[in-house]
């Protein structure tokens, strides 16, 4: 009989990993808008009014972002658990110091 790596180690490893990517990506999106947003600030009332219809698609690409944000921190609480979990798990089944 082969024993093999431990996957569900590697899996939540992985899941880890994406999180984190998501977390980073949709925390560089929230910084991007804030930092259109201050030079909208700084721009003219006519430049102000002609953005407004953009700023609008942009605010529920926010909260989009927020979720995203949300989903990634689940995602690496959930991989952390699976890892833990496995590694508890790791000689429990077969008795490796007989």
């Amino acid at each position: 009989m082969e024993i093999s790596g431990n996957t569900a180690f590697y899996a939540g490893l992985s899941t880890i990993q994406t999180g984190q990517n998501r977390v980073d990506q949709a925390a560089g999106q929230i910084a991007n808008t804030t930092i259109e947003r201050s030079v909208t600030s700084q721009s003219s009332e006519v430049q102000v009014d002609r953005l407004r219809s953009v700023d609008r698609s942009q605010q529920s690409d926010q909260a989009a972002n927020v979720v995203e944000l949300s989903q990634g921190k689940f995602q690496v609480q959930l991989g952390v658990s699976v890892a833990k979990a496995s590694d508890e798990m790791l000689g429990t089944l077969i008795d490796t110091f007989a």
